[in-house]
């Protein structure tokens, strides 16, 4: 079979735009540190924001409801609805199994009481630890990840 190869074609050559080598490169997700955040929670937007963060946030939060209950667990997920009653956050309690779905219209506060499980504990850091062991000569090194306790 005759023609061009893939490689041949306009557009896949050294300096052009689709060159790998020079394509930007986006960088990756930066995680603020909100470990013991209480957020002011204002107006509607404020509390928005703050459970936005819970939900990323990668530890337990404290939601305090207006009926002045509490609940502390893991934001899992969030629907989002164009007010606050129809917004809601998903959350594993610590203390049951079952999950809670809780308006937004429903929350007085919110605090992040709980570690943050994932800080400092990139893909960077653990090797850098890895290859500190290795030339310390420290015993037995595994490929096995460190307890979160």
């Amino acid at each position: 079979m005759s023609g061009p190869r893939h490689a041949d074609r306009p557009g896949h050559t050294a300096g052009s735009p689709l060159d790998p080598d020079h394509l930007e490169v986006a960088p990756g997700t930066l995680h603020e540190t909100v470990e013991g955040w209480v957020p002011q929670l204002c107006t509607e937007e404020e509390l928005r924001i703050a459970l936005e963060k819970a939900f990323d946030y990668r530890g337990d939060v404290t939601l305090t409801l207006k009926d002045n209950s509490k609940i502390e667990g893991y934001v899992f997920d969030r629907v989002l609805g164009n007010s606050l009653a129809n917004s809601f956050v998903r959350v594993m309690p610590k203390s049951a199994g079952q999950k809670l779905r809780i308006a937004y219209a429903d929350i007085a506060a919110l605090s992040f009481t709980g570690k943050d499980t994932a800080a400092g504990k990139s893909w960077e850091a653990w090797v850098r630890k890895y290859w500190e062991k290795k030339a310390s000569g420290e015993g037995v090194l595994n490929l096995e990840p460190e307890s979160l306790e």
